[in-house]
């Protein structure tokens, strides 16, 4: 089962193996990205980030789409992890369901002139992707790790 769609373009990181995966107990751990799935060094650098006891699988948004209707009828728990919200779109767009999608960090870079909460940054593009994904029934949270509060970015967009 799939028990976090998540966007944070960090992607594997002290937040998400610290505080993600103990409070979900995650036994998996699904990159969801056709750069990093075509660069070694990354997905090395991945796996050496990647908790022991948990799977990493790396894929393109092509493999993802085939692959995770299996993960949500999988009794493991699996995080999705995506760096950005063009990903999300894409999975989307092939038919793969997610009822919520936390967004935990999109940092600032050149035109993200939006901010919300500590480490999200928007530009016109990112909103226009939460806004399809959100009309698209996805409910969609701010929140960097378990204990903070979620925030409503769809409030914040509006």
């Amino acid at each position: 089962m799939i028990i976090l769609y998540r966007v944070d373009d960090r992607l594997v990181h002290g937040q998400v193996v610290e505080g993600w995966v103990p409070h979900l107990r995650a036994e998996e751990l699904a990159v969801v990205s056709d750069e990093i799935a075509g660069d070694e060094m990354r997905r090395a650098i991945m796996r050496f980030a990647t908790p022991e006891d948990v799977d990493l699988k790396i894929m393109t948004v092509e493999e993802a789409a085939a692959y995770l209707p299996e993960a949500v009828k999988s009794p493991r728990k699996v995080l999705l992890l995506l760096p950005g919200l063009s990903e999300a779109v894409a999975l989307a767009g092939k038919g793969v369901k997610f009822p919520s999608l936390n967004i935990g960090g999109m940092h600032y870079s050149a035109g993200k002139n939006l901010s919300i909460g500590k480490a999200i940054f928007l530009n016109e593009a990112d909103c226009a992707a939460l806004k399809t994904l959100s009309s698209a029934g996805i409910v969609i949270e701010g929140r960097g790790v378990p204990s903070d509060s979620p925030l409503d970015l769809m409030e914040a967009i509006a």
